[in-house]
């Protein structure tokens, strides 16, 4: 491989993963600054202004779901990537994968219980854990049966959580009995969505470190661990589309170019068309909490993964045409030090916000959050860049490797 093709390579994953990772936050600032429940629906913690209709429908149709499954692609490619290095060196392939992913769950846990129970870490070294299994299949194999998982883990999604509107009719029928009435009331309190629940959760996140951290001791406890119950689900197939999606050269920009045009086109089109209708259906039914868990939860699962190849296709042709281009090194260099930017954004969403920082829960409306999200994606591509001009890790990217390696790595870039 020449020099060449191999600067492609690295432009091109990294520069992908940097996309996500500014990606991500648009949709996670959400769940930063309201309850939980008002990342499923405009209604909920917000006037449902049309601001904040608008700024939901936008959120949902572009961002939701589409960059954590890019994330999980690339984390896939990333892994294969990782194991070849190490069999090419002579390191053994299952200790240093290993190694990272004991390292990665523990900054997952970390992540959870002293910042924001949104970690996706804990479940990505678990399932990361699990595809390594895989490693040897072709890229064929991989992608297919990848592809195949995933689409039989949405199916069966869409038909449990399709249960939930069976719930509801039995309910609502005049001669209901108490069992079922009392099922349907359970299942509602679950959803944490009336007045007193909102209140409450939101008083919590106004409140001090203390109150955050003892309640994720007591009542949060055991969440990373329910969370790799159904999580893998999706988890899993994706990471496994990645790796084959790396071995076939595609994530390295070496695929068929009439392929990556088909995908972005007839991807983003297809599930862009599937996701506004959905939108609309939401909006049509006033977006009822029932409604939208189902079509936020289960529903979007399909279409998320075409919308996902679609932007991959796009990112990867403007990737191969802006080759040089200053802007697209900076994206890269913020993909370089996506885990650093990741958790980084963690520690300034939760100072701005929650309580023992600047206390914004709830008092910044969802529109007006885009700003926050465009600040922070500026301090990403500035930082980003100069750093690693200095430095050959980001800071967290440094102590990952430094622990999983059991010895301190060199960082800075001599000479």
């Amino acid at each position: 491989m020449n020099a060449t093709t191999t600067q492609t390579r690295h432009i091109s994953l990294d520069a992908l993963r940097g996309f996500a990772v500014m990606g991500i936050l648009w949709v996670n600032i959400t769940v930063f600054g309201f309850p939980e429940m008002a990342y499923i629906s405009p209604s909920i913690s917000t006037s449902g202004s049309v601001s904040d209709i608008a700024s939901w429908m936008a959120s949902f149709i572009l961002f939701d779901g589409k960059m954590r499954a890019i994330f999980s692609l690339l984390f896939g490619a990333s892994m294969m990537l990782v194991i070849e290095r190490a069999s090419a060196t002579g390191q053994s392939p299952a200790k240093v994968h290993f190694s990272r992913m004991f390292w990665l769950a523990i900054f997952g846990l970390a992540h959870f219980y002293l910042l924001w129970w949104g970690d996706i870490l804990f479940l990505y070294a678990a399932s990361g854990a699990a595809v390594y299994l895989f490693r040897s299949w072709s890229a064929e194999n991989l992608i297919k049966r990848g592809v195949l998982i995933y689409i039989i883990s949405s199916v069966l999604l869409i038909i449990g959580m399709g249960t939930m509107f069976i719930l509801q009719s039995e309910a609502a029928q005049p001669g209901a009995s108490q069992e079922i009435i009392d099922e349907f009331a359970l299942m509602m309190e679950g959803l944490g969505t009336s007045k007193e629940q909102l209140a409450t959760e939101s008083a919590l996140y106004r409140g001090s470190f203390v109150q955050l951290l003892t309640d994720k001791l007591t009542n949060q406890v055991f969440d990373p661990f329910k969370n790799l119950i159904l999580g893998p689900l999706e988890t899993i197939p994706l990471m496994m589309i990645g790796m084959g999606l790396y071995k076939s050269g595609f994530l390295l920009g070496q695929g068929n170019p009439d392929l990556y045009r088909r995908l972005a086109v007839w991807g983003t089109l297809i599930g862009g068309i599937i996701f506004s209708a959905f939108a609309w259906l939401a909006a049509s039914g006033g977006f009822e909490i029932i409604l939208m868990m189902n079509i936020t939860q289960a529903w979007s699962s399909l279409p998320r993964l075409l919308m996902a190849a679609g932007y991959v296709s796009i990112l990867i042709l403007l990737i191969q045409r802006f080759a040089h281009h200053p802007l697209l090194h900076r994206v890269a260099a913020a993909g370089r030090v996506a885990f650093s930017n990741y958790l980084g954004t963690s520690i300034v969403m939760a100072f701005i916000f929650y309580g023992w920082g600047l206390g914004l829960f709830g008092t910044i409306g969802r529109a007006e959050m885009i700003l926050f999200v465009l600040s922070t994606w500026t301090t990403m591509l500035l930082w980003s860049k100069p750093w690693l001009m200095r430095f050959r890790y980001g800071p967290l990217e440094w102590l990952w490797r430094s622990l999983a390696r059991r010895e301190v790595q060199p960082m800075k870039i001599s000479g």
